[in-house]
């Protein structure tokens, strides 16, 4: 109890300094999970071994990953899904995962006719869409078309993979593992279906939860947890991954509330992100066995290299041959393709169900992890990077400069005022479409221009 107890402390510090450390570095390019990552690397049992795994911490963790999964699936418009982009990215991920199979037959460290070399076909098609909403957020993506088609493309990447997981991953027959889902997914249907009759028809139960809100006895909080915990213990009962019941738990939500809740969102939100979810990703960094990494480092590098082939490409085909998308520029076709290959939650998920069924080893799944860990750093700061870049028109300035070879500075600076005057259209766009008036305009500007300037 006290090692747990003195674990739990240090995760909580380490939680607290992460984002204090992330917020200070200027434009703030790196993503508050890669440090949480990396303070779990360090202080976990492989370097410093001052946070050591226990059945209490792992099942701390198995919440956090919850709640990721919950907020994943509330955050899921179903127009994303069923759109014409949507659809695209449907086909696009079927294609992803066709690929991710040949890239394994061909890899010859795995097997895709065994358990590893499947958890590592699905690891390949991953989108981590739970991660990326808060780094589109402050980036100013979210509501623009680059950001609407990373949650089009990046939300089948989460859920198929949920979903191959359950049906590939498993032990059973495979018209057993088909019937044990379809139940799963009635229990879950009848699990949104009642409360939401139960809302539209404004019985007592409902209305006891809605008066007792924000009273000691935080009803929609106890709500919440009640349908998150119940459906992933249901998914763990039925052997499923626990990512399936959480993922179910967020979309009944979504479902129940179609129009949304600030004060649920609120609240669940401040549980997840202020302990469960920091806790979960400083525990997966800790399961990081960092001298395996450095014992493989040909394996790290394939499996990024393979993950921008594999899923980064096809992405960036889709919306170059989409009559609906072709006129996007082809920074901006890139940049989704990157953000879209931000991946780590279900690489942890997918590598630790390998691990389990001894299919594959701790060292190897440490270095798959600490792949998915690099993504969330690098993608999208080359995301960034090739927006603002390419805004620039950088081929135009390198034939400015060797025509008049002496005017290099003048054309640097007309070239970054060039992408600097875009940066401020694309700022002024998105505050107009969130219905903001000329002083929030200029207010988002002169935030951009500032970061610029930094």
């Amino acid at each position: 109890m006290v090692a747990d107890l003195t674990s739990l402390a240090i995760i909580a510090l380490l939680a607290f300094l992460c984002p204090l450390i992330a917020q200070s570095i200027p434009g703030k390019p790196i993503s508050e999970t890669v440090f949480l990552l990396g303070a779990g690397m360090l202080a976990g049992p492989h370097v410093a071994g001052l946070v050591t795994s226990s059945d209490s911490i792992a099942l701390l963790s198995d919440l956090g990953l919850g709640f990721l999964f919950l907020l994943a699936g509330y955050e899921i418009d179903p127009g994303n899904l069923t759109g014409r982009q949507g659809r695209r990215g449907l086909a696009t991920w079927g294609l992803t995962l066709a690929l991710a199979f040949v890239a394994v037959i061909l890899w010859p460290t795995f097997s895709a006719r065994h358990i590893d070399g499947i958890a590592v076909a699905i690891a390949l098609t991953t989108t981590a869409i739970g991660t990326l909403p808060p780094i589109l957020q402050e980036r100013g993506v979210m509501g623009t078309r680059v950001g609407r088609a990373v949650l089009a493309y990046g939300t089948w990447g989460e859920l198929c993979p949920i979903l191959a997981m359950t049906l590939l991953l498993s032990t059973r027959a495979e018209w057993l593992s088909v019937l044990i889902l379809v139940a799963f997914v009635a229990i879950a249907v009848v699990a949104a279906v009642i409360p939401r009759r139960a809302r539209q028809a404004g019985g007592y139960v409902y209305r006891l939860i809605e008066r007792n809100a924000n009273t000691n006895s935080q009803m929609i909080v106890r709500a919440t947890m009640v349908l998150l915990v119940g459906l992933t213990a249901l998914s763990a009962a039925f052997d499923l991954d626990i990512v399936l019941g959480a993922f179910a738990a967020g979309f009944v939500l979504r479902y129940v509330l179609p129009e949304g809740s600030e004060l649920l969102e609120r609240k669940v939100s401040s549980m997840g992100y202020g302990f469960f979810i920091p806790l979960f990703f400083i525990v997966s960094g800790a399961k990081i066995d960092v001298s395996a990494v450095f014992d493989q480092p040909l394996l790290l590098v394939e499996f990024i290299v393979l993950l921008l082939l594999v899923r980064a490409a096809p992405i960036y085909v889709s919306l170059s041959t989409d009559p609906a998308d072709r006129d996007l520029p082809p920074n901006s076709r890139l940049t989704v393709a990157l953000y879209c290959t931000t991946a780590l939650p279900l690489i942890v998920a997918v590598t630790a169900v390998a691990v389990q069924a001894n299919a594959m080893s701790q060292s190897t799944a440490s270095v798959l992890v600490a792949a998915g860990g690099i993504t969330v750093l690098i993608m999208p700061l080359l995301a960034s990077l090739t927006m603002r870049t390419i805004d620039a028109e950088p081929a135009a300035a390198v034939r400015e400069i060797a025509h008049e070879p002496r005017r290099v500075g003048p054309i640097l600076r007309e070239h970054y005022r060039l992408q600097r005057d875009r940066h401020r259209r694309d700022a002024a766009r998105i505050a107009r479409a969130y219905g903001l008036d000329d002083s929030h305009v200029a207010s988002a500007f002169s935030e951009v221009r500032d970061e610029d300037d930094r």
